[in-house]
Order: C-alpha cells, then sequence, then structure tokens
C-alpha cells in the first residue's frame, strides 16, 4: 500500500515543521503498514530523564497524519487529527523508537489508526490510536 515514493513524499514534508525538530523519519514497513523512527534523546525527555510521552504521542500523530495524507488527493484534500490516545508501557532514555502503523478504518471523511510504538529490541513502548479527519480544502 505505502509505496517507497509515498515514503519521500512524506519524508520531503518535514522540513520547518515538529517532525524534524523530534528527527521523525518515515521508513518502509511491512506490506499494508506505513512506520516512522524518531530517536530518544534529551531534546525529547520529561524531566526524570525518560523519553515524554508527548513526544511519543506526536510521533503517533505524525505518523498516522502523514499516512493519510498518501491516501487522499492533497490538491483538493487536507488530514487534520481529530483525536490522538496513548498508552504508554514502558520507559526509554535513549535509543531508537520506532512506530508502526495500520490503517483500521479508511472512510470517506474519516480514518483510524492503530500504531504501536516499539524501542530497538522490539519491546513494546506504546500502544496508539488516531483518528483524522479528511477535509475539503478550501480555494
Amino acid at each position: 500500500m505505502f509505496t517507497e515514493e509515498m515514503i519521500a513524499r512524506a519524508n520531503a514534508m518535514r522540513p520547518g515543521t515538529l517532525m524534524e525538530t523530534l528527527g521523525i523519519t518515515y521508513v518502509p514497513s511491512a506490506p499494508g503498514t506505513f512506520a516512522a523512527t524518531m530517536p530518544v534523546g534529551p531534546v525529547n525527555h520529561q524531566p526524570m530523564g525518560l523519553l515524554h510521552g508527548g513526544a511519543t504521542a506526536a510521533l503517533a500523530e505524525s505518523l498516522g497524519s502523514a499516512g493519510s495524507a498518501m491516501l487522499i488527493d492533497l490538491q483538493t484534500q487536507g488530514v487534520v487529527g481529530i483525536e490522538v490516545n496513548a498508552n504508554h508501557i514502558k520507559g526509554l532514555r535513549t535509543g531508537l523508537v520506532t512506530a508502526t502503523g495500520t490503517l483500521v478504518h479508511q472512510g470517506r471523511t474519516t480514518h483510524v489508526w492503530d500504531i504501536r510504538v516499539t524501542d530497538e529490541s522490539g519491546a513494546l513502548v506504546a500502544l496508539c490510536r488516531l483518528t483524522n479527519l479528511i477535509i475539503t480544502k478550501r480555494p
């Protein structure tokens, strides 16, 4: 579903955004999924020195929003997240996390994503769900 061209287009939208600030990069993944990585370090820590839950939520929302954007006509439509949920399972201080999203609903006006965030060993860091609204762009 998500081709290398789509991944390249998603990465081309990163400059000057939160995705660039957090080091989020879209990467190839298993068929039927869309994925992104994010380094873990001081830039996205909370005061206890662990990965900030808000950074994890930002990774999930960035992944699902970019995935939805790859599936619509960006000339006439846009994507806005309307709900994001994150259950934080494991704390991390360093390394790289990977968010892998599966589109569970692709409707005309909404997309719903299930997103698993894992560490470099494959251990579950967070479970997230994102709902996107597909809007018509105004002229």
